[in-house]
């Protein structure tokens, strides 16, 4: 498809190309046309232009020439673009088409449902009109509506098959729609053409034909219109979907945008808000503000410390209350159970009690009993005292926890407000805590309440129980009166007192044994409910257990409850911090802007203070100028007035200047406190920011750990939970079971009570015996003890040894993710080399191609430069013959002609060169190739060296794994045995009785325990291996001591037996102990850690393994992968470097002279053409004059028509030069144009190849595959066919020689029935000769002629025996005949069926062939769309992956960009510190110096106030003048002090100016520095924020990635199964396939092999034929010496008979004289009676006659039915024999047959012991050399079942003769037929005629002839040989006549032609085998 498609491409770009080629020919004429005109122009133009003007035109000539290109660039971008898109378009369009036909499908679907459905409704209608009118109203609109609902759903599931649509699909759409209606358009001219021609095609009048083709256009038309309608209507409707769905993405878009821009705008308010408070109090407000802030947070952390801890405090305190609460609850379990025990116990006393009644009215003695209950329920007393009191104490406990949660409270009230609501929050779950106990509480004092009550009740009872024995007191008491009474009795009744005090002693013995027997009775008794006690003991501890675990759990719910509210408070908190944060930021934002304003300011300021420095000092200036001005007007005026008025004035403004001075100073100075306070603010802040953020991780981190632990705790303790139930359970169970058990007991005992001392002494042996099975169990029980403990250490050991494989495997799995993590990174390199060289490749494809249609082009060129050089020649050569009379003007045009080619020429060099330099190049890439491919076996070897080492990896791994899971079995199988083991020895110990029960408990325990065993520790498992053993030794004792018991018992008396079980007893309890001392609870925790041990080991090493197997899983696939990029690397590398040296060459060249030259050159050509234009007109209108001239004038000389011809000749030949330069350019443009063309396309073919490439060579396997299966098939078809020819040729050649076979015997036959009628006249005579002797015996049967009466019957009876051997003899051989011709027509119809068969299997095998292929194509089809599916996945993969290292390796330089920003920020702060330190010891001097100036300013004040002063007082005492003399000089000096003071105030000044310059230099770059910070925390943070996005987004991709991969390894998956399932499919179908074609050719084997049997068999039978045609030659020979004989015989016999006649004639004269002699008298009678005699005669022959006519069918009917008769019973007789004679002919015949023919004996030989056909063949082919199987098996196992027939009288084994006598001798014996024979009707068979018997009828005599005569239509011979020498010899025997039929009988199978049961003895005389020997002999 691809390549066709190229091809089309190809073509359609080089005829686009060529009419290109000639449009921009024309244009490039016309522009070159109007360049040179614009030339001229300018050339005048430019001589009047200035050139200033001139160059600025360059100037924008050189700007729109860039902008040219710029655009050129844009263009071609998008037209790669547009090409782009235009695929895109396409691949959609087409999908959207599919969709269509998809759903115009669907619609007709419906539609035809939707009329189903109406004409359905239609008939209902009509149907129901009749019942109601308008019943039929409703279904149709419910179909109406069904049907458009689904055609809506369709439509609307084709238009919403994307909801999520994107502008790019929108835009596509619209493409597509664009498309479509530029096609509707071009369909509508089509149609509009079409009607055109039909309007056309009417009016010539062809409406009559073309009638028909108008109807189809036009109904083509309407569906077009149709179908355009749809479309638009479609995409209509699509449209309006994607524009809904593009609104409502931009109303969300936009609805986002505007609560964003509301945030913003709260945001800016809120901001500004801020900023107005701030500007309203900058000055001095803000200081105490900060100051109070800093306090405000420090208070708080102080605050938020102490509150810390006090939530510490409170924690703990609550834990503490949880552990009372909890011990108060198992105190409050304890109780329950106590008083569910009481409750059980009040039970039991109750029925004792009413067992104890009834035991009072049966017996006396049981008044103890009652006694001990008594004592019993006073016992009861304490323990309900003991429950009151634990009811106290719970009480007590109550109100602690409430005092605790009072005192809790009050302190709570101290804390926070939020600390407040977390403990309110505790006190209220404390509150419900302590409710629930109330609660609780008063459930127990309803149950004491209940207690009491009961303990009521059992003290009535006691009473009532004392009541009793007051009344068995009185008993007593009349019982003694009673003896009293009989004592009296006994005096009185003296005699029998012995009697009865015998009878009471045995009544006596009788109630102690009774009593014992029930004191044992009750102590076994006491010792259950001891047991049971003791049992529901341990219940109520498995249960306190479980519901304190559940407690736990509520407890730990609680806590993790307390702390998940904790953590919300927590995150609360947070958040309140963060937002703290935030505006505290937000703060410091606007405090620096404010800062930087003020700092602005400050500037601003400083400015305004410099200019006013200069405005004063100008303004001293002027004020010098204007006291100098002053000064002179002053000396010459004197008014010294006015100027200390001016001198006033200028003072004071100075002053007021001052001031001004010191206040914006004094500004200055706060201004950089306040600054200096906000820095270290601002420090303090982001420091505290740090703190909190490090507590909140810190914090975060423990709520982690502490909720993991709380979990972990939680399984385990549901785990532990689930154990316990599970055990509680069993324990139910088993405690169930005993309570049965017990009762049972119990019942026996109540029965053994009423048995007698027999039973009981039955009783005590058999519990002794069971003692005896005990102590064996219990050996056992050791046994299986120590085994278990041998287990133990076992699974110990293994589990160590797993663990350090487990390590092992882990480490491997380390080692392989590195190993993997290595392939990637190699991949992902080679990846990229792999892009490079694609890139290389195709442009050295491009390059390639160019200098192919460069090459294409010298050549060409080369051609036409041939030509040219020709064309050249003979134009010289015309000039040299033509006449020097020739105008200049052709001499012009010769010159230019000849300096166009020699342009040409240079054009051509040009070209030639540029040739060889591309060769040039070719060779180095191919250098280059030779040099990668080199490379690339490097690349190999490294990776087969990387495989090698991978698979020795991946088989130790293997190895490791199978030994783990051996190791694993066989841990599996052992613990497997010991469960079985315990489950075994829990049912023993199950079945024990309830006597040892103590004994076996523990054991029984100890053993669930196993069940659940593992590795104990080393101490345990030693203590409780003593333990054992001590139990065992007292065990032992015990039995030992149990034995001496047993025996003493024997001999004891009944009291030592109580004593003993008393002793047993207190044995029992002693074990009982042990038991409890053994049974330690550590043990099951150990167990159940172990389990949990065991089960965690078991999921990590699934784990691991599952862990492997994905690892081998992606290594194989990085392995598959990596092999293919390495292959793909080298051809690109290569490919690569060849197209980066084509490169540059061809860049140098294209960009050096080949363009200037290629211009040079257009523009000469294009002047050369103007030039030849104008020069042609010219000379076209000469040369009209000169032939108008030539053609008036008819005396014209023939030179001049010579030069004439010759300068018409040149112009044509100048008019093809210019054509071919006209081509020649027109190629060049389209041979660039083709280039660029190619260049775009070559990209997106290189793509398509690299997709298809990979396809390919899968296709290509599987074609070849099925070509190889498809060409042997055909080829096997094809050989079939020919064989079917060649055999169809063979068979007419055989029914050929058949005809020719039937001419003969045609031929000869005709022959025979010349012969024939010699016969018949003398059977005629015969029958005469028979009257006549009927007549004589007639008339001399009166007289005494018996005698000869008697020859004639004996006679008659040799011919009647003679006759009847005759039709026996037509008998067998109409049989034979009849078989042969039935033989010959079976085979026919075999043959013809199985060429039927043949031809019906070939078609058969033709279509699944056919189907095959559809098969084939489908499934490639599939293959291909699957192919490429799957090659855009993996396409989409690697540029994920490739995104995602690309994001990696930018993320990484972020991270380093971020580092190298995060050390010069460091190294600012760094800086900035320094200034400020520096900056502060600044400020401190600064403040020192203001300070002293300060003092210095007060100083001169009041020094000036003190001169004022000094002046008042001196002028108050101008007399003092000495005193004022002083004062001025003490003025004076002060003033000098005064003045000093000034200057050294103006040096600090000048000094504090020069530190404020300083200060605000440092200022600047703290600024700068700041600016800097801020740009670099946002980019910082910007860069977080993106990296972040990037983060999330690439890892939503990756999930996204990791589902699509998911999703498609699911789809790959499922395609692999597919194409396992359709390959399994395929290999069936191929396997079947195989095996019909390979069924195919074996039957074809055989056909040939018939066909070469058959040929052998023609060519033997041509032998035969030619031998029979010599043995014909001797018949025919022999036939007529027979006949001659025959006549000679014939005459000696018919001389006798007229001897004979004559003689009777003269016996009947000498007869009919006696008879005159004698009867004279009674002649008349005679005569009479003669005649009667004769009349009867008459009428007897004519009876005869007739009667021999209607005999004749009866009697072959008779015959045919004893025919059948007696074959039927030969088949039932011989049926599966063999003829002993027959085999071993054949056995002797195979040895004296050549060897080439042997295997036609055996196949014979087969084919009569019944082998089938396939059978014999395999044999053959087993054994192609002899006969040894056969022999082994047919000699050793022979049929014992043969017949021994006995040989002829003629048959003699004469085996040294030749074959054809043993054949003779073959078809002797057994050519007899071996089928039934069918129903002959005697019409249908070939009639031999009467020929046949001559030789038979020889000593027929003549009366009897007549008898023989009429039956001439048997044939009776089959055989060539046994026909009788009359008859006719076919050439060849019937039955090998056959299509299929071989010539020999012999290579023909025996059931075909043969008979294999023994021939029917014939007679000696009549056998022809005496003929045939005397044939062969002669």
């Amino acid at each position: 498809m691809s390549s066709w498609l190229g091809g089309l491409g190809s073509g359609l770009g080089q005829s686009l190309g060529q009419v290109g080629g000639s449009l921009a020919s024309l244009t490039g004429q016309i522009s070159n046309f109007t360049k040179d005109m614009l030339m001229e122009g300018a050339e005048e133009v430019e001589a009047e232009l200035p050139n200033s003007r001139r160059e600025e035109i360059e100037a924008i000539h050189a700007i729109l020439r860039s902008e040219n290109e710029r655009l050129k660039k844009l263009c071609s971008d998008l037209e790669e673009k547009h090409e782009a898109s235009e695929l895109q378009i396409k691949h959609q369009s087409t999908s959207y088409r599919n969709e269509l036909q998809q759903k115009e499908v669907e619609i007709s679907h419906l539609k035809a449902r939707q009329i189903a459905l109406q004409d359905q409704l239609l008939k209902l209608q009509s149907a129901a009109q009749s019942v109601n009118s308008g019943a039929g109203s409703v279904p149709t609109t419910t179909a109406s509506s069904s049907s458009s609902f689904n055609y809506g759903i369709s439509h609307h599931a084709a238009a919403f098959h994307d909801d999520d649509m994107d502008f790019g699909d929108v835009i596509s759409s619209q493409q597509e729609i664009n498309r479509l209606s530029n096609e509707i358009s071009r369909l509508e001219s089509e149609v509009a053409h079409w009607r055109h021609i039909a309007q056309i095609s009417k009016a010539q009048g062809s409406n009559s034909s073309d009638q028909s083709e108008i109807c189809k256009l036009q109904n083509i038309i309407k569906e077009l219109k149709q179908n355009r309608s749809q479309e638009i209507d479609d995409h209509q409707h699509e449209m309006s979907v994607l524009q809904n769905a593009h609104q409502q993405k931009l109303a969300e878009i936009t609805r986002r945008h505007r609560e964003e821009l509301s945030e913003y705008e709260e945001r800016i308010e809120e901001l500004e808000n801020l900023l107005q408070q701030g500007g309203s109090g900058i000055g001095v407000t803000d200081y105490p503000k900060i100051h109070e802030m800093q306090r405000t947070i420090q208070v708080l952390q102080t605050e938020k410390v102490e509150s810390t801890k006090k939530v510490e405090e409170l924690e703990d305190q609550i834990k503490d209350i949880s552990r009372k609460l909890l011990s108060s609850e198992n105190d409050r379990e304890v109780l329950r159970k106590e008083q569910e025990r009481l409750n059980v116990e009040n039970r039991q006393i109750s029925k004792e009690c009413e067992n104890l009644k009834l035991e009072c009215s049966k017996l006396q003695p049981y008044a103890m009993k009652q006694s001990d209950t008594v004592k019993e329920g006073e016992s009861i007393l304490p323990q309900s005292t003991s429950l009151e009191e634990e009811v106290f104490r719970l009480q007590q406990a109550l109100s602690d926890a409430e005092s605790e949660i009072t005192r809790l409270s009050h302190l709570n009230q101290d804390n926070l407000t939020e600390d407040n609501l977390e403990l309110k929050m505790r006190v209220q779950v404390l509150e419900k805590e302590n409710s629930l106990l109330s609660q609780e509480k008063e459930e127990l004092h309803i149950s004491l309440l209940k207690l009491n009550n009961e303990y009521e009740e059992i003290k009535s009872t006691t009473v009532r129980d004392m009541d009793l024995d007051s009344k068995l007191h009185d008993l007593r008491l009349n019982l003694e009166a009673k003896e009293q009474e009989l004592n009296q009795s006994i005096t009185e009744k003296e005699v029998l007192i012995a009697e009865l005090e015998e009878l009471d002693k045995q009544n006596q013995e009788a109630t102690k044994h009774m009593i014992l027997i029930k004191d044992q009775l009750s102590k076994q008794q006491n010792e259950g409910d001891s047991i049971i006690n003791k049992l529901k003991i341990d219940l109520n501890d498995e249960k306190k257990r479980v519901h304190q675990l559940e407690d736990d759990k509520m407890n730990i719910t609680k806590e993790l409850e307390m702390q998940k509210e904790k953590l919300i408070q927590s995150e609360l908190v947070l958040n309140d911090l963060h937002l703290t944060k935030q505006e505290l930021e937000d703060k410091i934002e606007d405090l620096v802007d404010q800062l930087n304003k003020s700092q602005n300011n400050n500037l601003n300021i400083q400015k305004e203070n410099f200019e006013l420095k200069e405005h004063i000092k100008q303004k001293e200036e002027e004020l010098s100028r204007v006291r100098c001005e002053l000064t002179q007007p002053l000396n010459q005026d004197s008014n010294s007035n006015f100027k200390d008025d001016l001198l006033k004035e200028r003072e004071a403004d100075i002053r007021n200047l001052k001031q001004n001075l010191s206040e914006v100073e004094q500004l200055n100075e706060n201004l950089k406190k306040v600054s200096f306070d906000l820095k270290m603010e601002n420090e303090k802040l982001v420091l505290a920011c740090e703190d909190l953020r490090h507590q909140l991780e810190e914090s975060i981190a423990g709520n982690n750990q502490i909720s993991l632990e709380r979990n972990t705790v939680l399984e385990t303790l549901k785990t532990e939970k689930g154990q316990l139930e599970a055990e509680l359970c069993r324990a139910e169970k088993r405690l169930l079971e005993e309570a049965n058990k017990y009762e049972q007991t119990i019942e026996e005992l109540s029965d053994a009570r009423n048995l007698s001392a027999s039973a009981l002494q039955l009783e005590h042996e058999r519990l002794i015996k069971l003692s005896q099975e005990k102590d064996l169990e219990i050996a056992e029980l050791k046994k299986n003890i120590e085994q278990i403990d041998i287990d133990h250490t076992e699974t110990k050991n293994i589990l160590s040894s797993s663990l350090e494989e487990r390590k092992q495997l882990t480490q491997l799995i380390n080692e392989k993710e590195v190993f993997i993590e290595r392939l990637k990174d190699r991949s992902s390199e080679l990846q990229e080399e792999l892009d490079k060289y694609t890139e290389a490749l195709r442009k050295n494809e491009i390059l390639k191609q160019t200098i192919e249609e460069k090459d294409r082009h010298l050549g060409s060129m080369k051609e036409e430069n041939n030509h040219l050089k020709e064309e050249l020649e003979r134009l010289r050569e015309q000039q040299s013959r033509a006449a020097p009379v020739a105008e200049p003007k052709t001499l012009d045009c010769i010159t230019e002609l000849e300096s166009e080619v020699s342009q040409l020429n240079i054009i051509k060099d040009n070209l030639e060169e540029e040739i060889k330099h591309h060769r040039k190049i070719i060779e180095d890439q191919n250098q280059s190739k030779i040099q990668l491919l080199q490379s690339l076996q490097e690349h190999k070897k490294e990776m087969d060296e990387f495989k090698y080492q991978h698979e020795q990896m991946n088989v130790t791994h293997t190895q490791l794994l199978l030994k783990k899971d051996e190791e694993i079995k066989t841990l599996q199988k052992t613990i497997e045995e010991i469960k079985t083991q315990l489950h075994e020895e829990r049912q023993g110990i199950q079945t024990d009785n309830s006597n040892i029960f103590q004994e076996t408990k523990v054991q029984s325990l100890n053993i669930e325990n196993g069940s659940e065993k593992h590795d104990l520790s080393k101490a345990e498992t030693e203590r409780l291996v003593k333990g054992i053993k001590e139990r065992e030794l007292e065990i032992k004792l015990l039995n030992e001591k149990n034995l001496s018991l047993t025996k003493q018992i024997d001999q004891l008396s009944k009291d030592e037996v109580g004593k003993l079980t008393r002793i047993i007893q207190q044995k029992d309890l002693e074990i009982q102990a042990l038991h409890a001392r053994v049974s330690s609870v550590s043990y099951s925790q150990d167990i159940v850690y172990l389990q949990q041990q065991l089960q965690a080991f078991a999921m990590e090493r699934e784990q691991v393994l599952a862990v492997l197997n994905e690892k081998t899983r992606e290594n194989s696939q990085l392995k598959t992968e990596y092999h293919k990029m390495m292959d793909i690397v080298a051809a690109k590398e290569a490919a690569l470097l060849k197209l980066q040296d084509e490169n540059k060459k061809m860049s140098t060249q294209f960009e050096g002279a080949g363009q200037e030259m290629f211009r040079e050159t257009v523009q000469n050509l294009s002047r050369i053409i103007r030039e030849k234009d104008i020069e042609i007109d010219a000379l076209s209108q000469k040369c009209q004059t000169l032939l108008t001239v030539l053609q008036t004038s008819s005396t014209s000389d023939e030179v001049g028509g010579v030069n004439s011809n010759q300068f018409e000749e040149l112009l044509q030949e100048r008019d093809k030069l210019k054509q071919q330069v006209k081509k020649m350019e027109e190629w060049k443009q389209q041979v660039m144009t083709t280039v660029q063309n190619m260049q775009h396309e070559s990209a997106q073919l290189q793509e398509e190849l690299h997709q298809l490439q990979a396809q390919v060579l899968v296709d290509s396997d599987n074609n070849s595959k099925l070509q190889v299966d498809y060409t042997g098939l055909i080829q096997s078809y094809e050989q079939n066919e020919t064989k079917l020819k060649f055999f169809g040729h063979e068979l007419a050649q055989v029914q050929h020689s058949i005809g020719q076979l039937c001419n003969t015997k045609d031929l000869l036959l005709g022959k025979l029935d010349i012969i024939s009628p010699q016969f018949s006249s003398a059977s005629s005579l015969t029958s005469q000769s028979a009257e006549s002797l009927k007549t004589t015996k007639s008339e001399t049967l009166s007289e005494a002629s018996q005698h000869e009466i008697d020859e004639l019957r004996k006679l008659l009876q040799e011919k009647d025996a003679a006759i009847r051997t005759l039709q026996e003899n037509n008998h067998r051989l109409s049989n034979s005949i009849a078989a042969t011709s039935e033989l010959e027509k079976k085979e026919h119809e075999q043959t013809d069926s199985e060429i039927k068969q043949l031809k019906e299997k070939q078609d058969v095998l033709q279509k699944s062939l056919k189907e095959k292929d559809l098969l084939i194509k489908a499934k490639s089809d599939q293959l291909l769309s699957v192919n490429e599916n799957f090659t855009n996945k993996v396409n989409e993969n690697e540029l994920l992956r490739q995104a995602v290292t690309n994001l990696k390796e930018r993320t990484l330089s972020l991270e380093m960009d971020i580092c190298k920003l995060k050390e010069e920020n460091e190294k600012i702060v760094e800086k900035t510190r320094e200034k400020e330190t520096e900056y502060q010891a600044l400020q401190e001097t600064n403040m020192k110096f203001s300070m002293m100036l300060q003092e210095k300013e007060f100083e001169c004040h009041s020094m000036k106030e003190k001169a004022l002063a000094f002046e008042q007082l001196l002028k108050e005492k101008e007399g003092e003048t000495g005193e004022l003399n002083q004062l001025l000089n003490t003025v004076k000096s002060m003033q000098e002090k005064t003045v000093t003071f000034q200057q050294e105030r103006d040096q600090v000044m000048l000094a504090l100016k020069q530190k404020q310059m300083e200060n605000t230099a440092v200022q600047n770059e703290v600024q700068h520095l700041r600016d800097k910070e801020l740009r670099l925390n946002q980019e910082l943070e910007r860069l977080r924020n993106h990296l972040l996005e990037t983060e999330d987004s690439y890892t939503r991709e990756a999930l996204a990635a990791e589902d699509r991969e998911a999703n498609l390894r699911k789809k790959v998956t499922a395609l692999e199964e597919k194409l396992a399932s359709s390959s399994s499919a395929m290999e069936n179908a191929s396997h079947q396939a195989n095996l019909q074609v390979e069924s195919l050719q074996e039957q074809l084997n055989v056909v040939s092999k018939q066909r070469d049997e058959t040929a052998l068999q023609l060519s033997v039978s041509r032998e035969q034929v030619k031998q029979y045609a010599l043995s014909l030659s001797n018949l025919q020979m022999v036939l007529e010496h027979f006949q001659q004989e025959e006549k000679a015989m014939y005459s000696a016999e018919l001389e006798k008979h007229k001897q004979l006649g004559a003689e009777w004639k003269k016996k009947a004269e000498n007869l009919e004289g006696k008879l005159m002699s004698v009867q004279e008298m009674a002649q008349q009678r005679c005569y009479q009676t003669a005649e009667t005699a004769t009349w009867r005669l008459r009428r007897q022959a004519d009876k005869k006659h007739g009667y021999q006519r209607t005999s004749q069918d009866e009697l072959r009917q008779e015959m045919l039915d004893d025919v059948q008769k007696k074959l039927m019973n030969l088949v039932n007789s011989t049926e599966g024999k063999v003829d002993k004679i027959l085999m071993r002919n054949l056995f002797i015949g195979h040895f004296h047959t050549p060897k080439n023919q042997r295997h036609e004996v055996l196949r014979l030989m087969g084919s009569i012991l019944g082998i089938k056909r396939e059978d014999m063949e395999q044999l053959l082919n087993e054994d192609q050399g002899g006969v040894t199987r056969w022999m082994t098996g047919w000699l050793g196992g022979g049929s014992k079942s043969v017949p021994n027939t006995p040989l002829r009288p003629n048959q003699q084994s004469v085996f040294n003769s030749s074959f054809s006598e043993l054949f003779v001798k073959f078809l002797e014996t057994e050519s007899h037929p071996s089928i039934p024979p069918p129903k002959l009707s005697v019409h249908d068979m070939k009639p031999l005629d009467s020929p046949r018997r001559r030789k038979l009828d020889i000593n027929v005599p003549e009366s009897f002839k007549d008898t023989t005569e009429p039956r001439p239509g048997r044939r009776t011979d089959v055989s060539p040989f046994l026909a009788p020498r009359s008859a006719a010899v076919p050439l060849m025997n019937p039955a090998g006549l056959g299509p299929g039929g071989p010539g020999h009988l012999l290579l023909k199978p025996i059931s075909d032609v043969l008979p294999t049961f023994t021939p029917l003895p014939v007679s000696p005389d009549n056998s022809a085998g005496v003929v045939l020997k005397d044939l062969l002999n002669q």
